[in-house]
Parts: structure tokens; sequence; C-alpha cells
């Protein structure tokens, strides 16, 4: 029986059938997978189903879900015990599950006894409303259950939304009083959308772009014609640039794909969605073509008409390279900061990068993007105006009507107000970035062996490490955190300080895929329970059944 518990658990099956009665033609998961085992095993066939005692055949629900219950307790009273006496962090989301009941997912950060950052699932639990107070009551009744101390968290970790970081009412500030010595943390990859959203929303052309661009991925897959149609051209194309020797063919080039529909909450979503669209382009063009060409409706073929228009038109590909490039490195710095073992004060030099790559970006990304987008208006045959020429900008209006160059037009009123509004946002956003506490915290980083200090007194040993938690794990293993404990103590404060709330919102991704439309009367015990087997599935290997 608990071995198909722990199957089941693992894989993120349910248990339960629709017709589990003795004539049914499949009885659900739990029973044909018994029925398969006691026919593989003599042994387990002997004392399961017709040969065991009419009042102890094991195969209730009740049972089952005791199962997964001692599943459930076993990895957290292990995770519980992982952490010990060290001090943690806490990361908390909330989301709303198929039944539509608002789900709060708490998720431990820590560092173990070999100096390596963890990050675990400690539970899920049913909130009436997502106020802070009642998100506070929620976790002081799970620190309570699991015999955790508000008194040794050190770190917060939520996204920017009113009830979590309220300055007077938020949970960040509820849990402040009580023990002040809990730092806030604003999720790094959160800032670095609203970093996004804010150049988008702020500037009037990459609004105007981003809003044309949401409307040519919608009717050139409008319906499940058009995209089979841009997904045939676009294979025909490739086809054939593959016989002419233009494009190679290799392992995970050149494969067949489609529009992206970029999602709002999302906004590194969009980074991908303009890279289909500059290597889709000759499609693209083609597809809106024939919906001119063929539609019945005269709505459709207009928009068509006017999108196709708009994308042969400079400045729609002028914007499309430049924030193509503006995603693309938040688009990578995202990426790094979503590890797990990611730690404040590498995200810290990340983020300082970062900066610094979008200052050298203003400074000479001009002629990239002005070389990018003529060799693309070349191979598309599309003629380049000459940046000499006068444009109006200002629309009909006398008073803020200007004539001003096509060089002065697209330098300053597109490219520096762009890149300047993305580097003023990532200062604003990012503040914590210069607060004196973690900038005295970023003096740990061991960058270049430690140049800053005085190397003819440093362990060999420690000599070409370059990340903190590579070097706290260096300190345990050569038992220099029993002879530095103070040094160490400072480099497991800086570790288990939250960078980013990653962790939770991938346990809302698998709460997606257990508790679904068939499985919505699921319990909240029942689904905590599964959540905690399936996303901590490396404790779980690890215990017996015994």
């Amino acid at each position: 029986m608990l071995d198909v518990t722990r199957f089941l658990l693992k894989q993120r099956l349910s248990f339960r059938g629709h017709d589990e009665s003795s004539n049914s033609l499949n009885r659900g998961n739990f029973f044909e997978l018994l029925q398969w085992y006691s026919q593989q095993n003599k042994e387990v066939s002997k004392v399961v189903n017709q040969n065991a005692p009419g009042n102890n055949q094991m195969i209730s629900l009740a049972i089952q879900k005791d199962l997964t219950r001692a599943c459930a307790s076993e990895i957290t009273l292990s995770i519980i015990k992982d952490i010990g006496n060290n001090v943690f962090s806490l990361m908390v989301d909330e989301s709303r599950d198929i039944s539509v009941k608002e789900q709060m997912g708490v998720v431990l950060r820590y560092v173990n006894k070999r100096g390596q950052v963890i990050e675990r699932f400690l539970a899920i639990v049913h909130v009436s409303d997502t106020s802070s107070r009642s998100l506070k009551d929620a976790i002081d009744a799970l620190f309570v259950k699991h015999g955790l101390s508000l008194s040794r968290l050190r770190g917060q970790g939520y996204d920017g939304a009113s009830n979590m970081r309220g300055e007077f009412n938020g949970l960040k500030s509820l849990i402040l009083q009580e023990n002040p010595y809990a730092m806030y943390i604003h999720c790094f990859s959160h800032q670095l959308q609203l970093v996004i959203i804010a150049v988008a929303k702020s500037n009037l052309n990459a609004s105007d772009f981003f809003n044309y661009v949401t409307m040519i991925v919608n009717t050139t897959g409008a319906s499940c014609k058009r995209r089979d149609q841009l997904r045939q051209i676009e294979h025909n194309r490739i086809v054939a640039m593959l016989e002419g020797g233009d494009i190679s063919t290799g392992s995970g080039k050149n494969q067949e794909t489609n529009l992206v529909r970029s999602g709002d909450t999302r906004w590194g979503s969009h980074y991908l969605t303009l890279g289909r669209l500059l290597s889709m382009w000759p499609s693209v063009i083609q597809v809106l073509e024939n919906i001119c060409d063929d539609s019945s409706s005269f709505d459709s073929r207009g928009v068509a008409k006017s999108l196709i228009q708009k994308m042969e038109n400079y400045e729609f590909v002028f914007i499309l390279h430049l924030m193509k490039m503006i995603l693309g490195m938040a688009h990578e710095l995202s990426l790094v900061l979503q590890q797990k073992d990611q730690n404040i004060v590498q995200a810290i030099s990340l983020i300082e990068s970062v900066k610094d790559q979008f200052q050298i970006f203003r400074e000479d990304g001009w002629h990239i993007i002005i070389d990018k987008v003529n060799i693309f208006y070349e191979l598309n045959e599309i003629p380049v105006p000459d940046m000499k020429d006068n444009c109006l900008i200002g629309g009909h209006s006398r008073r803020r009507r200007q004539v001003i160059t096509n060089l002065h037009y697209y330098r300053v009123e597109i490219f520096y107000q762009v890149v300047d509004s993305v580097i003023q946002e990532m200062n604003t956003r990012f503040s914590e970035v210069d607060t004196e506490l973690l900038s005295c915290i970023a003096c740990l980083h061991p960058r270049n062996s430690f140049s800053e200090f005085n190397v003819q007194k440093l362990d060999p040993n420690i000599f070409g490490i370059e990340d903190l938690g590579s070097f706290a794990q260096k300190i345990v293993e050569t038992l220099k955190n029993q002879a530095y404990p103070l040094v160490y103590r400072l480099i497991e404060m800086a570790l288990v300080l939250p960078v980013v709330t990653i962790s939770v919102e991938r346990v809302f991704s698998a709460m997606k895929t257990i508790k679904t439309d068939l499985r919505n009367r699921m319990g909240d015990e029942w689904m905590n329970d599964s959540l905690v087997v399936y996303i901590e599935k490396d404790i779980f290997s690890t215990i017996e059944n015994e």
C-alpha cells in the first residue's frame, strides 16, 4: 500500500476513480496499480484484495489519506531537523486554486550543516482573506505547529503587494514589530519586471509599440487556420533556406515554432515574443497579406493592412531591435536570479553589473542598433530613410509641433529616452542595493581571490573561489567555521537573506497540476500533503518505508 502511495504521490497522480465498484473496468489509479502490483508479486497477492480479511482491506480513502499524511509528516520533520537551531528566512506568496480558494504558500530558506543554501517548501495554507493580519495569524499557527521560533527569523521575501510590504500594516511590518532583525527584501525578479513595465508604459513610443505587437500576435493567431498557415509558411521558408545553404541544421536549430503570446504579469515573456517576431518576419507579413486578400470581414482586412504598414515603418523596426536588446539583458539577469542557491551578495553584484551594461549600452549602443536595423531593412528590401532629412513630431497641435532631423528623433527622442528610463528605474527599484547593510555585506564577495584583503594571510584552500556559497561550504569542509564562528555566522546571515520568491511561485505551478478541474473538490490538508511529497521528492526518496 505504501509503495503504491509513494508512486502516485511522486508522479502527482490522482488516487480515486470515478467508479470504484468491483465490476468497473477502471477503478482508479490506486486500485489499478495495486492490482497490477499483486499480479507481479505473489507474496503481495496472498495478502491483498480478495485474499485480505474483510475488515482489513487497507484500501479505504481514510487509509490512503493516512499514508499520504505520514509521508508528508516525515518530510516536514526532516526539514525542521535539518534547520535545527539555525536562523532562517521566510518567503510567502498567495494565489487562488482551481476551486477559487485563497492559498498561502510558505517556503523557508536556510544554510544547512554543510554550508549549503537550501530552500524548502513548508506548507500551503488556506486563508480566509489576503489581509496582512490573516496572513500573519496563519504564519504564527504554522510556526507553532512545527516548533519554529519567530525569533530565529532573519529575512522576509515577498512580492510588492501592499498587504506584504506596507510600511504600517503590511505583513513585513507586523513581523518586524515582533522581530526587528527579520530584514525585508523585495523580490529582485519582481522588481526587474516592474522596471520593464514602467519603461513600457511611461514612454509613449514604447507603449505604442507593445500595443501593436500584441495586435500582431493576436491577429496572426486569432484562429487555428491562421496559426497553421503561419506555421506552414515558416516551415516552407526554413526548408528553402536550408536547401539554399543560407542556414545550417543542428540540435535545437530551426525548430518548428510560432508566435508566442506574451503575458501581462510576466513582461520577461515579451523577449521571446520579439525574438520570434524578428525571426518569422517574412512569414508574419505574408499571413497578414493573405488576410487582406482572403478575409470576408472588412474589419479584419483593415486591421491587417494597418499592421503591415506599421511593421514596414522604420520606427517600429527600430524600437523592435532596441527593446529586444534591452529585454535580452534583463532576461539574462532574471534567469540567473531565479537559481535556488542564489545569494544576496551575488545578486547585488549582478545588479550592479547589469547597471553598468545599460550605461555602456547608452554610450555605445546607438551605432549597434542603427546598423542592425539598416541590415534588417536591406534583407527585407525596405527603403531606409535618410537620417539628415527632417521629420515632424508633436502631432497636430501647433504649440507642440517640432521639426527635427530623423537622426535627432531616433537617437534622442527614442533611444536615449528609453535607455535613460531603464537606468533610472533600475536605480529606483533596487533601492536595497544602496543600503549600508547590504553594501557592507557585499565586501564578503570572494571575487578575484579576495584581492581586497592581505593575500599572504589567506588559507591556500580558498584560492580560486568566486562565489560566497562555495566559500561557505569550503569553510565548513575545512572546519574553519569552528575556529572562526563569528565570521561564519556573518557569512551565513548573508546567505540566508532571500533574493527572489521563485520557489513559492513554483509551488503554485505544482498546485495547478495537482488540484485540477477533475480534482477540484480536493481538501486543503490532502492537497498540502500531496504538494509536500511531490515538491520535496528528493527528501522523500531518502525516507524508508519503516
